[in-house]
């Protein structure tokens, strides 16, 4: 079982959405994740929206003008997704064992992104199983993004994976490094709490 269902049950899509809507209303900057994915491919690139909940990211993205797609398990949350754009395409499968072919999607994304804590939510020994997925679903030189949490100030559940770790589990899928920020704004890492890595094909 997942780190996400034991914390949420699969059934918090609303409160989740709700809970951003909140943000934004404060006057947060809500679109960190697409502006900063917006900066490494062109508008009109294929983007996979890996554990995208309920589409706060790729809806974004696709306003931007970037052909996305997204995946999730959660069926509560992308409940939510297909309310607030139903024209997208919303894909229900567990990372572990996605294949885009399967469900009818070309595995040829230029990029894919995994925002929210999605590689230290997953289920406990499948980290480097979903890598592998996730990078199989990218065209040759194609890019993953992911941010998450190293320590528990960062994270909803105890830490789980370091950034030795992951970085193994990327060099096991064919993945090099390209560089590694400490937010979403691109700020430098040196160390702390949480990084957004990204690695090429």
């Amino acid at each position: 079982m997942s780190r996400w269902r034991e914390l949420t049950g699969e059934t918090s899509g609303r409160d989740y959405a709700a809970r951003f809507a909140a943000l934004a209303r404060s006057g947060k900057d809500m679109h960190g994740e697409a502006r900063f994915c917006a900066e490494l491919v062109p508008s009109g690139a294929r983007i996979l929206d890996a554990g995208c909940g309920t589409g706060r990211v790729m809806i974004r993205l696709a306003e931007l003008g970037y052909d996305c797609v997204g995946v999730d398990l959660d069926a509560s949350m992308l409940a939510v997704a297909r309310e607030q754009a139903p024209e997208l395409p919303w894909l229900r499968a567990d990372l572990t064992q996605f294949d885009a072919g399967a469900l009818g999607v070309a595995a040829d994304f230029d990029l894919v992104v995994a925002a929210g804590n999605v590689i230290p939510l997953l289920a406990p020994g499948t980290e480097a199983t979903a890598t592998a997925r996730l990078a199989a679903a990218l065209r040759p030189g194609g890019l993953l993004v992911a941010g998450f949490g190293l320590d528990e100030a960062h994270l909803p559940v105890p830490p789980s994976v370091t950034l030795t770790q992951y970085d193994a589990h990327c060099a096991a899928a064919g993945l090099t490094l390209v560089d590694r920020f400490a937010t979403w704004d691109a700020d430098p890492y040196t160390g702390g709490g949480y990084a957004v890595s990204v690695h090429r094909r």
